[in-house]
């Protein structure tokens, strides 16, 4: 992107090299909070997340970004990165923070700023669908639907709790061919690949972590309705791991088929529907690691 100026509010700015996005809608961020950020990077400029607007036309090609909120927010600003040459900051203020668990970043906030003042960083991985960036994991068939069930749940939001939980039991199953650094077929209700240990509402997937230069598809994880509900229920309600990911298997590039042609989730948004090219990109995205 070029270094030109952008019109915020009704004024001309000049892009900067420091940014600081804080999310007021996190369950963590406080006014306390907030005045700790300000203070602990004073010379960032400091803008409150919104998504309709884009934060990219305030910053100079090799950034810093900074961005304090929950997974949703810190997954949309690192998408919005992904293959430029700016640098992340993440301070995970949500209920989940499966991106951070994976980067191995500290839960404590003061830890967590020290990490990114120290100013250590590395390029992760980050998964495709096709071509769609996502932190924690793509699945076909119903796990999408799942790590929505898994987020009312959490959410104690009985309402959407209901209709996702009747998705999910009325979830069909689909033939699947795979093409690429594995083949296989076979049939299930959902194939999940993963970036994460785990993700929605911490539900275990695997072992992968974004340091690791590839992603992990496990078998048995949503092989069956009751594999998918008991994730759910142990992570949202009972906060606990389902540790039985059956046969974890690591790749670089797949291609999935299925008869018929079934939903497509990246980070628990849908972007459309099978075929699927899943694939992981090596140097997506350069964060700030302890």
């Amino acid at each position: 992107m070029s270094e030109t100026k952008s019109k915020v509010a009704g004024t001309l700015i000049k892009p900067t090299s420091k940014l600081l996005i804080i999310s007021a809608g996190a369950g963590s961020v406080t006014e306390d909070v907030e005045s700790k950020l300000r203070a602990r990077f004073p010379d960032f400029r400091v803008v409150a997340f919104d998504p309709r607007h884009d934060f990219r036309k305030q910053i100079t090609p090799r950034a810093r970004v900074v961005v304090a909120g929950g997974d949703g927010t810190i997954g949309f600003v690192a998408r919005a990165l992904a293959g430029s040459g700016r640098t992340l900051g993440v301070l995970s203020l949500g209920t989940f923070n499966n991106f951070a668990r994976g980067l191995g970043m500290p839960e404590d906030l003061d830890q967590a700023i020290a990490v990114i003042r120290a100013r250590k960083s590395r390029r992760v991985t980050l998964g495709r669908a096709n071509g769609e960036p996502f932190l924690e994991a793509a699945a076909i068939g119903m796990f999408g639907k799942a790590i929505a069930l898994g987020d009312d749940a959490k959410a104690h939001d009985f309402g959407d709790l209901g209709k996702d939980l009747s998705a999910v039991v009325g979830a069909r199953p689909f033939e699947y061919t795979i093409t690429g650094d594995l083949d296989g077929n076979g049939r299930a209700l959902s194939l999940v690949f993963a970036n994460t240990p785990s993700i929605g509402a911490r539900m275990a997937v695997g072992e992968k972590k974004p340091r690791d230069p590839f992603l992990e598809v496990s078998v048995h994880v949503g092989a069956s309705r009751s594999d998918i509900v008991g994730r759910v229920l142990a992570s949202a309600l009972l906060d606990k791991h389902v540790d039985d990911k059956g046969m974890v298997l690591k790749f670089q590039s797949l291609v999935i088929e299925t008869k018929p042609r079934v939903d497509i989730y990246a980070d628990n948004i849908k972007v459309g529907r099978t075929p699927l090219t899943v694939s992981a990109d090596r140097y997506a995205l350069r964060v700030f690691v302890p």
